[in-house]
């Protein structure tokens, strides 16, 4: 089999973009029926750096027919795999995405960015929703091969290999523009992708200047990590003939039959040891849109308040978020309870601050909600993390103990290290109640988000209080807030949630005023309303 990549000029000066973009064409025409696959880089239909969406979008309009009918007729007349990205129209937006022509000249797959910068996110906005759900490793058999890809930022997400391993691909696709990025790191981030997925590579980019060490380096490297072609600087096209069917195999451990390195690795393979991820993961505090449903307590009409039954059960019906209320124990333990004494939730009695944890798990915290939960057991901060790490967001109520003092320096170091363990510092944020602990906890944890909540003395300061502290939320609390509030909150950026609601009529009129997340201890009733 033989591959083509090609490599044309780049500039951040757009007034390169005629010549660049005929100088694609021109290499396009250059290719004969030599060649299997033709692969192009990133955003071809874009020869330059642009600055806004506007201008990306100038140039995609005034380029992109002339460059996939171009692809069309390559593919035909050299009957090849033609591999081009470019935008593509969806959703009244646009995706970047990287189209496949076979030897026919018929679009027969389009795969689109699953890792999107900065740049793409925000300064071009461009469609990402898709991003953010569950999805498979895009995989095309042609001929009998079976055909990975990556464009670009993908390059950089290790975790996404393995993944591709599983499914057995022979060659991955990489269109790419990788700007900043030296020839050999780029060379080792292929050869690693090679060698865990036991596919050759074939990556197509764009040089600024052939002799730049940045930017460029088109290349072919086969599943033995060993780098057929690297065109470094270069302009122009390469190309590469290789046996697809020649893979990698070694000793699946000392004096163990061959296989491929990711099936050598499999048989190792413990998820729990990374970082979390999967199907339930859903978008983190700043990504995910509002307004929003809070389950209070966990879904506590229907199980005991603060419990896992709770909590599951908000969180399997799709709750957003789930509030919960944490103390710590005589020993040192954080443990989930609303009350700090023991008597309405427990057959115990006294204050949760005075019983080691042993002595709290000897107790019964369901028994008085219902015969039906009997042995429930008082519920660890560390066990919510661990089992729904990065599934909801989670608004922990962090208790005080004193109202005039700093929260205990080790406890509150012990919580945030728990949500650091559990990797949910952006699933997170800390509901404190007196100006001196919201202080506290922002100066040790700035990068987990805090809510300012009621404070009785000045009920009716919160949102002032938290642009003086520099919070992101306020926890409104009924009746002590009006709509000049809630509009103050949102003019300084600050989202709103309110505490509570169980009634739908009262539910909408909340909407209406731009209550952005509401605390319910009827989820299913109260979300229903919400999520229309």
């Amino acid at each position: 089999m033989k591959a083509c990549i090609i490599q044309p000029p780049y500039s951040r000066e757009v007034s390169f973009s005629d010549e660049y973009f005929d100088y694609k064409i021109k290499m396009l025409d250059e290719c004969d029926n030599s060649v299997d696959l033709i692969v192009l880089p990133e955003y071809s239909d874009v020869p330059c750096a642009t600055s806004t969406l506007e201008e990306t979008i100038f140039y995609h309009k005034k380029y992109i027919d002339v460059l996939l009918d171009k692809c069309i007729e390559t593919a035909k007349r050299c009957t090849a795999l033609v591999f081009v990205n470019a935008l593509y129209p969806i959703n009244n937006n646009f995706r970047n995405t990287t189209y496949v022509y076979n030897q026919k000249g018929e679009l027969i797959g389009k795969y689109f960015k699953k890792h999107l910068p900065p740049l793409e996110l925000e300064t071009l906005a461009l469609d990402s929703d898709y991003t953010f759900e569950f999805s498979e490793p895009y995989i095309l058999e042609i001929d009998g091969l079976r055909y990975g890809f990556l464009t670009c930022y993908d390059f950089y997400f290790y975790e996404a290999f393995a993944n591709i391993a599983r499914k057995n691909v022979d060659i991955i696709i990489g269109c790419s523009l990788q700007r900043s990025d030296s020839h050999d790191a780029i060379e080792t981030m292929c050869r690693f992708l090679a060698y865990n997925t036991n596919a050759y590579v074939i990556r197509s980019s764009v040089s600024f200047d052939e002799n730049s060490d940045i930017c460029g380096a088109s290349m072919v490297v086969s599943p033995y990590g060993k780098v057929l072609k690297n065109m470094r600087g270069r302009f122009g096209k390469e190309v590469v003939e290789f046996d697809p069917k020649d893979k990698y195999y070694k000793p699946a451990g000392y004096g163990n039959p061959d296989a491929s390195h990711y099936e050598y690795i499999e048989y190792g393979r413990k998820p729990w040891q990374y970082r979390p991820a999967g199907a339930a993961i859903i978008k983190n505090d700043a990504m995910l849109s509002y307004p929003r449903v809070c389950a209070h307590r966990g879904f506590s009409t229907i199980a005991p308040e603060n419990s896992m039954p709770a909590f599951g059960a908000a969180i399997a019906m799709g709750a957003d978020e789930i509030e919960f209320d944490i103390w710590p124990t005589k020993d040192g333990e954080i443990v989930s309870c609303h009350d700090k004494s023991l008597e309405r939730v427990s057959t115990g009695e006294g204050l949760i601050i005075d019983h080691t944890l042993s002595e709290l798990e000897k107790l019964d915290f369901g028994v008085k909600f219902g015969e039906k939960f009997k042995g429930l057991s008082i519920v660890k901060l560390e066990d919510i993390l661990k089992k729904f790490s990065c599934q909801v967001i989670m608004n922990i109520h962090i208790k005080p103990l004193s109202y005039t003092e700093d929260y205990p320096e080790d406890m509150m170091k012990k919580i945030v290290e728990l949500i650091k363990k559990y990797d949910c510092e952006k699933y997170v944020y800390f509901m404190l109640e007196t100006d001196m602990q919201l202080k506290q906890f922002k100066a040790y944890a700035p990068e987990i988000a805090v809510c300012v909540g009621h404070l009785k003395a000045r009920p009716w300061d919160i949102v002032d209080r938290a642009i003086e502290l520099g919070c992101e939320k306020v926890q409104l609390y009924k009746p002590y807030f009006n709509q000049e509030m809630i509009d103050k909150a949102h003019e300084n950026g600050i989202k709103c949630n309110v505490f509570w609601s169980d009634d739908e009529e009262e539910t909408q009129e909340f909407l209406k005023m731009g209550i952005d997340t509401i605390l319910t201890n009827e989820y299913n009733l109260i979300s229903q309303k919400v999520k229309k």
